[in-house]
């Protein structure tokens, strides 16, 4: 394999990757005020990036004091633990497994583990079935296989700078920052409030639990739609997000157990880390 042709692997690695960590948070649903739907796979557009002669008036009544004081609880509680499965046509399917924080920003770790699609047979092929990822106020970190790393001069980590992915070639990256700011779950609440159409289910039990089930049409004409799942001290226990994508339908659905619980999120060590604003530069992206 050339010099070249080394580096452009590399990078399309490094892309592959990041698309990934992206997705594992961020689901379907872009963050309010970001305008255009966001990432890779262009999710359809939620009412809350709307402009505002097309926004459904705002919740009020009885959901809208229910759901607030979920965005309350859930808000306070910092931190939780999170499986996730999110399936994105036949371009990727991944779960995810750990424990995220947002007191200060979002924070915490995930094992991801590729599970199908094109994006999943690519990073086999290369050695890298599962990746761990470290989620920092400012960036993230994923770390790479053995594989990866005789690529990357014995490097197993690549940083991801929020910022520096907003500039990913044809604007995929376009809103990265905003997404990855605003991926808890107490967000996803706030997203439901800005549904027309909001709804209670009804009663279900959820993984042992009693829970009440809401659900809502966030993206209008293009069908976009958030369901949770929300226990006694108003906690959600699961979210489902689902929304249509150049690449086929999109659905995320998340689990939340042990609010409160403590997070880990360490700087990985510089001499064994790149970064993938540089890896993009040596190849000229």
């Amino acid at each position: 394999m050339t010099g070249t042709t080394a580096r452009r692997t590399v990078a399309s690695i490094a892309v592959s990757a990041a698309l990934a960590c992206s997705t594992a948070c961020t689901g379907a649903g872009g963050p309010a005020g970001s305008g255009e739907p966001t990432g890779p796979t262009r999710p359809a557009a939620s009412s809350a990036s709307a402009p505002p002669s097309s926004r459904p008036p705002a919740l009020t009544g009885p959901a809208a004091r229910a759901l607030r004081a979920v965005e309350r609880a859930t808000g306070r509680a910092g931190s939780a633990r999170v499986e996730s499965t999110t399936v994105v046509g036949r371009e990727l399917s991944l779960a995810a497994e750990g424990a995220l924080g947002w007191d200060d920003g979002l924070t915490g770790t995930l094992t991801i583990t590729y599970t199908g699609g094109t994006t999943a047979e690519t990073m086999r092929r290369l050695g890298t079935t599962a990746m761990e990822a470290r989620y920092r106020p400012d960036a993230y970190y994923a770390r790479m296989g053995d594989e990866f790393a005789q690529r990357l001069d014995g490097r197993h980590w690549i940083k991801y700078g929020y910022e520096d992915l907003e500039d990913l070639d044809g604007g995929a990256g376009a809103g990265f920052a905003d997404r990855m700011r605003n991926t808890t779950p107490h967000q996803t609440v706030k997203l439901l409030l800005s549904a027309g159409d909001v709804r209670e289910v009804g009663e279900e039990t959820t993984r042992g639990r009693r829970t009440t089930h809401w659900s809502g049409t966030v993206g209008g004409a293009t069908g976009q739609t958030v369901d949770i799942w929300v226990d006694d001290r108003d906690l959600l226990v699961k979210k489902v997000e689902r929304g249509r994508t150049k690449t086929g339908e999109l659905t995320q659905t998340a689990y939340y157990s042990d609010y409160g619980v403590t997070v880990s999120a360490e700087r990985p060590p510089a001499a064994d880390t790149a970064d993938f604003k540089e890896l993009l530069a040596s190849q000229g992206r």
